[in-house]
């Protein structure tokens, strides 16, 4: 399966890359070698990650990277990274469109 990053999602890690390495860059580079790990492992098992509970979507799913959410798509071809957000944010339904 491939695997694909929308232009937010993209932006998103850089930004929390970016967030991370203002305090700690060993951190950021440990956090975003642990965030291409678990999403690699998405091409292989699209299916790993629960249902996204505020949209109870089976296509839309999560998987955890402490502190963040990984949001991603799941089609019959690709798993597309939708979008990244920190776990304490308000989650905001707009950033994955339909």
């Amino acid at each position: 399966m491939r695997l694909t990053w929308s232009p937010l999602a993209s932006e998103q890690v850089h930004d929390a890359v970016a967030y991370i390495a203002a305090d700690d860059p060993a951190a950021a580079l440990q956090w975003l070698e642990r965030l291409l790990e678990r999403v690699a492992a998405l091409a292989q098992y699209p299916d790993a990650g629960r249902v996204v509970p505020e949209l109870q979507r089976q296509d839309i799913r999560e998987v955890f990277v402490s502190p963040y959410r990984v949001m991603y798509r799941r089609g019959v071809e690709a798993v597309e990274i939708a979008a990244i957000r920190h776990g304490a944010r308000e989650f905001d339904g707009g950033e994955i469109a339909p």
